[in-house]
């Protein structure tokens, strides 16, 4: 019934839907999607190693299907304490105007890349997939991630990573367009202004490479899912629109921006985190990029903004918020996910059996 089974047969899914790990989103959202026959995914770049077994164990909890770890694998920066100093300089006039001591200590969520602690979580839970942003983790964690019997997907931005990533024998490639939410997965491409869109970068990927492409970015319905398998993709995955299920936890600023939200209303910027990522446009973005050469690397440039985010969304207003967001959240439903994932196979595969 699927134009290209490699991906279903490998993982061993009912649907070519993945639903993209998000910061935010935890275990029960994953285990919604999985167990209506697609793939889950639980981001882990927020979490430490205690945390992620915790939420693996709440997903086997809701469903004995197959599920996907996603990790960041950045190159941690050096400090560089003057850029840093100079960035809270910068923000100082909105720590002032919303009544903040710019000198407090903060508390600041886990953004360290895969390292041994989490590897050894990965060894004992043993997902059946294990995903990465931002490349690949050095050679001894992926063989670890491998005898641990895990597939490893990764994603690629252009042909030339995707190619990067078939040579060290991933198995599957998460080919993510220019108009997917959140970070972008660059890891060998730095100019962000000649990053392709998921129609034109998926074709070339699935050419350029011999294992299963995922298509990612800008892909909200059924018309979405279809037009990707077209392309080549064997699978979609999914963010924004899992933003609207009730599984996901979104908070009430973020869901009212996604529901407000058109086509024109993104922008990539680095602000938020120091890496370029695609999000609802906002007063911080407007304001002080939406990409600037002040801000830290990542994922430094987030720490001096946090207590801003929290005394505004406090107030019910996401000016200092990342609302991250693909380019086509107008076209999503709320839904509850399980409906979502069978809603987007059957409509998908109603389009197709048209087409042929």
């Amino acid at each position: 019934m699927w134009p290209d089974r490699r991906f279903l047969d490998l993982v061993g899914l009912e649907h070519p839907i993945v639903q993209a790990p998000m910061v935010g989103p935890k275990a029960g959202l994953a285990a919604t999607v999985s167990g209506a026959g697609g793939l889950g995914s639980l981001a882990c770049a927020a979490l430490n190693a205690e945390q992620v077994r915790s939420e693996v164990a709440l997903i086997r909890q809701g469903t004995d299907r197959p599920f996907n770890l996603n990790f960041f694998c950045h190159a941690p920066a050096a400090p560089d304490p003057a850029r840093e100093a100079a960035w809270r300089e910068r923000l100082a006039p909105y720590y002032r105007e919303l009544a903040l001591d710019p000198a407090a200590p903060i508390a600041m969520a886990n953004r360290a890349p895969f390292d041994e602690a989490l590897c050894a979580v990965v060894e004992e839970v043993r997902p059946k997939v294990v995903s990465f942003h931002f490349g690949l983790p050095d050679d001894a964690l992926l063989r670890r991630v491998r005898a641990a019997g895990c597939l490893v997907f990764s994603s690629a931005t252009t042909v030339r990573e995707a190619r990067w990533l078939d040579e060290r024998g991933v198995d599957a490639i998460i080919a993510q367009g220019a108009d997917a939410g959140g970070h972008r997965g660059m890891f060998l491409a730095e100019a962000l202004e000649s990053q392709v869109g998921t129609v034109s970068l998926v074709p070339q990927v699935v050419d350029a490479v011999r294992v299963p492409v995922i298509a990612a970015g800008g892909i909200a319905d059924a018309r979405g899912v279809a037009a990707a398998l077209v392309l080549g993709a064997s699978a979609a995955q999914i963010g924004t629109a899992y933003l609207f299920c009730p599984e996901a936890g979104t908070s009430a600023v973020h869901l009212a921006a996604l529901r407000a939200a058109r086509d024109e209303d993104t922008a990539l910027t680095n602000v938020f985190t120091g890496r370029p990522a695609r999000g609802l446009l906002n007063r911080a973005m407007r304001e002080l990029g939406p990409v600037s050469p002040e801000a830290p690397a990542f994922p430094t440039a987030a720490v001096a903004l946090q207590p801003l985010r929290q005394r505004a969304e406090a107030q019910g207003v996401g000016d200092f918020s990342p609302l991250w967001s693909g380019q086509a959240a107008s076209l999503a439903r709320e839904l509850g996910a399980a409906d979502l994932t069978r809603q987007l196979a059957e409509e998908a595969r109603g389009i197709l059996n048209i087409c042929r």
